[in-house]
This record gives structure tokens, C-alpha cells and sequence, in this order.
């Protein structure tokens, strides 16, 4: 029996069929990794068996979070946005089960699913095709998707989903790295969903950006800049990033603005130190 094929490293899918593929070409990309071993695959029905199950969490009124417990390989969780239009779903997690789909139907389904960028495409097919939702990928990244399907709808610059929830492609990490903007998040203060390609730190007093976070590589200026940039004509005061936490929780306009300052600061060596 053909299943979908998920890589044990960065948890993304794989076309259906009776062997896996012989690598995972995200893995195997510089911002990525392989383990020393060799390429690992595994399936859905293994991490059941292993004892993964759907961790779902309300994170604040109209956003709700569905991570796996315990994690699944980079281990981010998801973030559902509703409105009373529909729901988007943001950077799914590569694993996915009945009582995740349950929750998300009892929260009003989905019109769409999308993510930052390629490392946290996940089971977003699987997603896509439990609630007949579109996949909205950025024209620049869309190859990178390893599971084709016809659901899915490209864009550029800026994607307004849904009322008060707008797609804003920022580059960096990738040329298609985006944030969604929420209007009505952090009690409508505005609030960023941004992944890695804007890192809140430990603190959660400041953030980073990265080319590549396992292998340390930095992010040049000049794609800083644009990041800070395309975010900077919204109004936002939280910044959520892939993971449970950490989360700053308020300030995150101008800690991006100093945050930047400070890391182009080291970039170019300017930074006074010690």
C-alpha cells in the first residue's frame, strides 16, 4: 500500500508510493541538514504508532495553535487564524491526525493553508486536501514544494486572504519568505506570524534573522533591510514565531527596528563590544 513519504529531518512530504525517494531536497539544500547516517524516512502511521499525537492550544481569542507531541522533527507548530470569513492555516506541522482535523472542523474548517517558507511546508497537502482548502505558496519558493497538487495557488508582494489577514512576502531565509500580518491580534495591536524568517529570541525582548539556523550562517544586510521593510507599513506589537515559544509578546515594531540595527551593526563590524 503507497502512502505519503515524510522526511525524519525537516518533517516534509513526499508523493505517495511504495518506496521513498532516495533524498529529501530540502534537506539536502545549505539551510538545511542530513544526518551523518544518511537520509531518514518514515510515515504518518509510524509516528502514531510511536506515540505522536496532535497538540492543540488556544493561544489568544481567534488563534489557535496545533503542534505534535512530543515534536516531530523541527518541530513547529501551527497557528489557525479565524475570521469571520474563514480560516487560514499557518506553518503545519509535518505531522497530522484525526483529532487535529477534528479541531480545526469544530473551529470552522478551512480556506487556506500556506506557510514561511519551505522548511515548514509539512503536511500541508494533507491539510489542503482535508477540507478542499487552497495552498497558497509564493510564486519564488512554489518548486520547492515536494508534494505536487492541484490546490495550489501562487502570489507575490503582498496576498490579502482574508479580512484583516494579509500574506507579505518578506525574502531572506528563501527568496518567498513571508509573515502574516493580523490586524486583530494582541487585542488589536496587531500581531506577526513570521516563522524563522523573523527568530524571536530566548528574551523575548529581541529578534534575529538567519540564513541558515542549523548550520549558523547569518543573513546579509541587505536582506535584512527588505525584511524590515516589508513589515514596516503595518501596525504590530507581537511577534509569534514557529514554535510555542518564546513569543514577544509586545513592543515588536520598533524591538524589530533595534533588533536590525544591531545585527547590521555586527554584519559590518561595527558593533562595540565588551
Amino acid at each position: 500500500m503507497s502512502h505519503p513519504w515524510v522526511c525524519a529531518t525537516c518533517a516534509n512530504h513526499y508523493p505517495e508510493a511504495e518506496s521513498p525517494p532516495s533524498a529529501c531536497h530540502i534537506c539536502a539544500d545549505e539551510r538545511q541538514w542530513v544526518p551523518p547516517g544518511g537520509q531518514r524516512w518514515t510515515t504518518l502511521a509510524e509516528l502514531s504508532a510511536a506515540g505522536h499525537r496532535a497538540d492543540i492550544r488556544e493561544i489568544e481569542p481567534g488563534l489557535l495553535g496545533i503542534g505534535a507531541a512530543p515534536q516531530v522533527a523541527i518541530g513547529q507548530r501551527a497557528l489557525l487564524v479565524r475570521t469571520a470569513e474563514g480560516n487560514l492555516l499557518w506553518d503545519p506541522s509535518g505531522f497530522i491526525d484525526d483529532d487535529a482535523v477534528r479541531a480545526v472542523r469544530e473551529a470552522g474548517g478551512l480556506r487556506a493553508v500556506s506557510a514561511s517558507h519551505p522548511h515548514f511546508y509539512g503536511s500541508i497537502v494533507e491539510w489542503s486536501r482535508a477540507f478542499g482548502a487552497e495552498i497558497l505558496l509564493p510564486e519564488a519558493d512554489a518548486a520547492w514544494l515536494p508534494r505536487p497538487s492541484p490546490a495550489v495557488r501562487t502570489w507575490s508582494g503582498v496576498l490579502d486572504v482574508l479580512p484583516g489577514v494579509t500574506l507579505i512576502q518578506c525574502g531572506g531565509h528563501f527568496p518567498g519568505s513571508s509573515v502574516v500580518h493580523w490586524a486583530e491580534g494582541a487585542g488589536g495591536a496587531g500581531a506577526l506570524f513570521t516563522g524563522d524568517t523573523i527568530f524571536v529570541t530566548p528574551g523575548e525582548d529581541r529578534l534575529t534573522f538567519v540564513w541558515s539556523a542549523p548550520n549558523r550562517l547569518p543573513l546579509p544586510e541587505r536582506d535584512v533591510r527588505r525584511v524590515v521593510d516589508a513589515v514596516a507599513p503595518y501596525d504590530f506589537d507581537r511577534i509569534y514565531g514557529g514554535w510555542w515559544t518564546p513569543v514577544l509578546r509586545e513592543g515588536a515594531k520598533g524591538a524589530l527596528r533595534s533588533s536590525a540595527d544591531r545585527y547590521i551593526e555586527f554584519l559590518r563590524g561595527e558593533a562595540q563590544t565588551g
